[in-house]
């Protein structure tokens, strides 16, 4: 239990250091300075150089469909505070969870954006993105985190340990017998789902059920489609990937909301996915166990 609580202790450490390098909801961290600086070189730590890297690579294996220059297209659908700021209303549609915009989203703007043209030196730990962009590293960056996490408790603890932060899980160590026993859900809220066991690795979930509003009638969410700079139109509403790290996991769920390509490009990664469409039919591919 001491080995434990030392971990416990140990990652909220380290969430913190990530929370003030890399929130874009922090007008104090560095990431906020960065996008202040736009068009200019900014001097960041290790732990930015290092989530910036881990987007990029985002980017480069998924032909800019997770793409980390998204923040201002996210500000413009009105996702421009922390989520714990969202206002639960009792009729919604959608199941409560409202985001209440200052003002309507405009079309997007997308000149000069683009994980491209993002320039970054970790060994001198310098980054430059272009003028008028604005970095969020969403997309990856809470799975990088738990990744940083199970590492950390499996080194003090020496044993095995899982870590879920937001739902991404990453495990280190040695499992229970029949794996981790983990219930891939569709929503924060409840409902249908699966259990499964989950022996080594990483499970990430990526989905539009919790994190949408409307504004003016009209539904968005967080994922954005890069080519357009709105809310993505997808087949499917919650995409779950095992991969051997939670950062590889989130990339191809996220990519596979986000990408023109959909399922069709998971299914060439040969990852075990579990896909929920929209009217709640379950495709799974990969070797992700049957629904019992």
């Amino acid at each position: 239990m001491v080995a434990v609580e030392e971990a416990r202790a140990e990652i909220e450490r380290e969430l913190d250091a990530i929370d003030l390098a890399c929130s874009r909801f922090r007008a104090d961290s560095e990431l906020a300075r960065v996008n202040r600086e736009a068009g200019a070189v900014s001097r960041v730590g290790p732990l930015l150089a290092e989530a910036i890297a881990v987007s990029l690579r985002g980017a480069e294996l998924t032909d800019g469909a997770v793409d980390p220059t998204v923040g201002g297209d996210l500000i413009r659908a009105g996702y421009d505070r922390d989520w714990r700021a969202i206002t639960r209303v009792a009729d919604s549609p959608f199941n409560g969870l409202v985001r209440a915009c200052a003002r309507p989203p405009r079309a997007a703007q997308r000149e000069g954006a683009g994980w491209r043209g993002v320039m970054l030196d970790r060994r001198a730990g310098l980054v430059r993105i272009p003028p008028g962009v604005s970095l969020d590293l969403g997309a990856t960056c809470k799975a990088w985190a738990a990744d940083r996490a199970a590492a950390i408790a499996g080194e003090i603890s020496g044993g095995g340990a899982l870590v879920s932060i937001g739902g991404d899980l990453a495990l280190a160590g040695e499992a229970p017998a029949g794996g981790w026993r983990v219930l891939v859900g569709d929503s924060s809220w409840g409902g249908g789902g699966q259990t499964i066991g989950v022996p080594t690795g990483a499970l990430a979930t990526s989905g539009t059920t919790v994190r949408r509003w409307r504004h003016d009638g009209e539904r968005m969410h967080h994922i954005i489609d890069t080519r357009s700079g709105r809310p993505a139109r997808s087949r499917w509403r919650t995409v779950s990937v095992a991969a051997e790290n939670c950062v590889d996991a989130n990339i191809a769920a996220t990519a596979t909301l986000a990408s023109r390509y959909g399922s069709s490009w998971l299914a060439g990664t040969d990852l075990a996915a579990r896909l929920v469409a929209h009217g709640g039919d379950v495709t799974v591919l990969g070797g992700w166990p049957a629904e019992g």
